[in-house]
């Protein structure tokens, strides 16, 4: 059987609510964030983000956090063949806080949960013969049922010819040693433990684990008496964790000293949160592993990776991209607490994006002044219709991917909420329609507040009329707004798309829609998305993207907007547009529904004859589109 997986990884996976608020008491956390979590999942996220391909063996409940576990895998590219749902036990929980750089308070919820009824029969024969290397953790070997399980993996693992490896990963409070208010202890000695372990140790081919889990594998609080302990029933390579010293690893005898293993350079960073920190540095070492590294390289990555999460916020979430660790490893440590890096922060938030947005065909109905001042339109009226336009935009998507919606809040609440389950892209405008300078929404709030209320899968879209020829006032004025409200976007995990039209505020060349597009990155605006009106020469549209490339590779990229043009218009302009890759579709309105609002409104068409007229039109522009971008292949 052809090996199409790296690795799988085996055990617990729950979900990570982190508290949000730092440096307090988890008793007085008053928000929390939400993220995968369990060592098992995080290391197949990891490793999937530096490129590997990695599944996961589990089990989550059925209800909307076991969803959320196998969605979110699946968008950060894990293979999820191996994840049962458990029809009666719910997902496991954790709690999370940062007390300060030493307590890191955390409660688990893991009372009869999901991943620790896995059994022997959720290990697949043929998933295991698809894969190099399974790698186990030692909480599934604190039960009958799970042990049974990973054991049962890791012997069809080895008949296979696959490696095999153990992330010690000891948690005195899951194996029934600690009270739930003791989750934050790391070692508690055991016998019962040390015995459990060692009976399975011969197994693996790389051990991996802190001082302290080798002390708990080797029975004694000695580390090299322990790692002795260790090595005399097992030939794996042992890896050895020193915290801030880096690791050492040991292919052979152990040594007299741990200086004295082969190791990798460490990374002078502050300390922010070492929760998951090791499954950052397990990430980075089976990296290097499975790709054939020499040691002292694997450990470089493992370190760097490990540096990664103990910086930032959350497990999983904290973990770079192969890009991110490439670009970090050649230009080092700049500043320590690095989530405070900008040009790192940047590269990580650009190269972990997900889901495929490759092509864009955007129904836009985000319209409100247009639609108010049609005749016989109102409030109640406008929120129906944009239901209609939904309908209309669901009708030619068909579920398939490669389509979106651009749709307001305030007249179109009913619209956004119908559309979280569609799959379609979802762009949502904050500026007050036709402010110059640059007003928001007042559902934004003045502190930009509103931004937390926020689906994540929601796109904060702001046209800004914008020209370089502004006076010095305009330009502070609505640089200053733009930048708060892009700061805000990150800050709640949102994207940010920009849109600009140049051509409404002043005369145009071929170089205006670029400097105002470098304009922005000089002020330190990286938007995932550009909306750009049509262009009208590959003059303009090759600075256009010029100016977007060298400031930023990891863009999303670009959607063309309407303007209300006729088709025939909009048709010239998309194959004009369509021979730039960065180009990936548009983003149209006024052409799809204007005939049918103003229908609509008037009271001259019924809703079904709305919903045909906007879905031909927007299935026409569709194939406008896709033969334009097949013409420019061609």
């Amino acid at each position: 059987m052809t090996k199409d997986l790296d690795l799988i990884t085996i055990g617990r996976a729950s979900v990570d609510l982190y508290g949000a608020q730092v440096g307090g008491r988890l008793e007085d956390m008053a928000s929390f964030q939400k993220y995968v979590g369990g060592s098992p999942t995080n290391m197949a996220v990891g490793t999937a983000r530096l490129g590997l391909k990695s599944a996961l063996i589990t089990r989550v409940g059925d209800e909307h956090m076991g969803r959320f576990i196998r969605e979110e895998l699946a968008r950060e590219g894990v293979a999820v063949d191996g994840i049962t749902t458990d029809p009666t036990r719910l997902t496991a929980l954790v709690l999370l806080g940062i007390r300060d750089e030493h307590r890191f308070p955390l409660i688990f919820y893991r009372e009869n949960c999901a991943d620790m009824a896995l059994c022997e029969d959720d290990i697949d024969p043929a998933l295991i013969a698809r894969s190099r290397a399974v790698v186990a953790t030692g909480t599934h070997l604190s039960h009958p049922r799970t042990e049974a399980a990973v054991l049962k993996a890791l012997t069809l693992a080895r008949a296979n010819g696959a490696q095999t490896a153990l992330d010690i990963d000891y948690r005195p409070n899951l194996w029934g040693l600690a009270g739930h208010g003791d989750g934050e202890s790391r070692f508690i000695e055991s016998a019962q433990v040390t015995a459990k372990l060692q009976s399975t140790l011969h197994l693996f081919d790389l051990i991996v684990g802190t001082e302290e889990e080798f002390h708990i594998a080797g029975g004694t609080t000695d580390t090299i008496a322990a790692l002795r302990a260790v090595r005399a029933v097992s030939a794996a390579t042992l890896v050895c964790k020193r915290g801030p010293m880096g690791a050492v690893a040991f292919t052979g005898d152990v040594p007299d000293t741990l200086d004295e293993g082969q190791s990798g350079p460490g990374f002078p960073i502050e300390v922010f949160n070492v929760l998951g920190a090791g499954d950052g540095f397990m990430s980075g070492l089976l990296k290097g592993w499975l790709d054939g590294e020499e040691w002292p390289r694997a450990l470089t990555y493992a370190n760097a990776c490990g540096a990664f999460a103990v910086s930032r916020h959350g497990c999983a979430p904290a973990y770079p991209s192969w890009e991110e660790l490439q670009f970090f490893l050649r230009r080092g440590v700049v500043t320590k607490a690095l989530r405070k890096d900008q040009p790192l922060e940047q590269i990580h938030w650009s190269t972990n994006r997900k889901d495929d947005w490759s092509t864009m065909r955007v129904f836009a109905f985000d319209h409100r002044m247009q639609l108010e001042s049609l005749p016989g339109a109102n409030a109640e009226k406008i929120s129906d219709f944009k239901l209609l336009c939904l309908k209309a935009a669901t009708q030619v998507q068909q579920g398939r991917a490669g389509y979106g919606i651009l749709c307001d809040s305030r007249l179109g609440r009913d619209a956004l909420y119908a559309a979280a389950e569609t799959g379609l892209w979802i762009g949502r405008p904050v500026e007050w329609p036709g402010s110059r300078p640059l007003v928001l929404e007042p559902e934004i709030g003045p502190d930009f507040g509103g931004l937390s209320e926020w689906p994540l899968a929601h796109v904060v879209k702001v046209l800004c009329f914008y020209h370089p020829d502004d006076s010095a006032e305009m330009k502070a004025e609505q640089e200053a707004t733009v930048t708060r409200l892009y700061h805000a976007a990150r800050r709640n995990r949102l994207e940010f798309l920009l849109e600009v039209i140049p051509s409404k505020v002043g005369q145009v060349d071929d170089t205006t829609t670029a400097a105002v597009i470098q304009r922005f990155y000089d002020i330190g605006i990286y938007p995932d998305w550009w909306k750009l009106e049509p262009l009208q020469t590959q003059a303009a549209w090759a600075a256009a993207c010029d100016a977007i490339t060298r400031n930023d590779a990891h863009t999303r990229g670009i959607v063309v907007l309407g303007l209300g043009e006729s088709e025939d218009l909009l048709a010239a302009s998309f194959a004009t547009a369509a021979a730039f890759d960065l180009v990936k579709g548009f983003a149209v309105g006024r052409t799809i529904f204007a005939d049918a609002a103003a229908g609509y409104m008037a009271g001259s068409i019924t809703p079904e004859a709305a919903v045909t007229l906007m879905a031909q039109n927007y299935a026409r522009l569709c194939t406008l589109w896709d033969a334009a971008r097949e013409q420019a292949k061609g």
